[in-house]
């Protein structure tokens, strides 16, 4: 068999896939559908050393090179199915206490990836969608940092799906940046309001999540979206972040489906009772 005879076929197995995709989505679609939907990718490094893959030295983000597929599937998959926002916990300020090295490593793949999404073939411009990263961006290495401004730059002016990516990031890191942004804006002693933070927040603008998955079977939040997550559904799915996948994705969506009424009915009666 011939390489164009391979391309075709494969090109003939991502149209049925992609046909029944939609299919499922369009059921799916009868029910609520999230707008939001967080993840925290966890179990990289893990998944590497179950799987055997090098993580010496000399490459220690293996494990989240395969992750960073799991990711441009999964964004795939969410916006083929209505999702408006995704939101990923890609590196937390905590994560700077880790070795040196792996630091370093993992700021060279985040570069590199964030580079790929620019391109003309990414899921970014598949979608026309928009890129956000949110955190304290002085954190990150310099080539990171002009690196994402420079995506941000790029597709500022995007209409479709966003994507927004949570990088030197902790919850109460941006609840602080909230409150002193919050006072810099107030004359002295007025009183600062809760309409206030949620104007100086990162996540300013962006609807609440719906869901906020984390892979692995771990339960905690670890600092992620703390002040936005009052109603989130939250959900603790077994497999390691690579390991995710659409029966996943679609399982979650109907977990989220089954309690849609009830979470929008406690909504409503704190709303009511403000």
């Amino acid at each position: 068999m011939d390489k164009n005879d391979k391309s075709m076929i494969t090109k003939a197995i991502g149209h049925v896939s992609f046909v029944m995709r939609k299919c499922l989505f369009s059921i799916l679609s009868i029910g609520p559908v999230p707008a939001h939907i967080a993840f925290i990718m966890d179990g990289n490094r893990r998944y590497a050393k179950r799987h055997a893959l090098h993580q010496d030295s000399t490459n220690p983000g293996s494990g989240h090179r395969v992750g960073f597929k799991c990711l441009i599937s999964t964004l795939q998959y969410c916006y083929e199915m209505g999702v408006k926002y995704v939101t990923v916990y890609a590196f937390s300020i905590d994560n700077f206490k880790r070795d040196p090295q792996e630091v370093q490593s993992l700021m060279d793949l985040m570069k590199e990836k964030i580079d790929e999404l620019l391109t003309e073939d990414s899921v970014l411009k598949k979608f026309d969608a928009r890129i956000n990263f949110w955190g304290d961006l002085q954190l990150l290495s310099e080539p990171v940092r002009l690196t994402a401004k420079k995506a941000m730059d790029m597709t500022v002016h995007n209409k479709g799906p966003v994507l927004s990516v949570c990088v030197a990031y902790t919850s109460t890191n941006e609840i602080t940046h909230a409150i002193e942004a919050s006072v810099r804006e107030k004359q002295e002693n007025a009183p600062i309001e809760v309409s206030d933070l949620d104007r100086n927040m990162y996540t300013a603008g962006c609807l609440e999540p719906d869901i906020i998955i984390r892979t692995s079977g771990e339960t905690r939040l670890s600092n992620f979206l703390l002040w936005q997550s009052d109603f989130a559904h939250l959900q603790n799915p077994n497999p390691l972040w690579p390991e995710f996948s659409l029966r996943h994705l679609v399982w979650a969506v109907l977990e989220y489906q089954n309690v849609h009424g009830y979470l929008k009915k406690r909504k409503g009666e704190i709303e009511k009772n403000k």
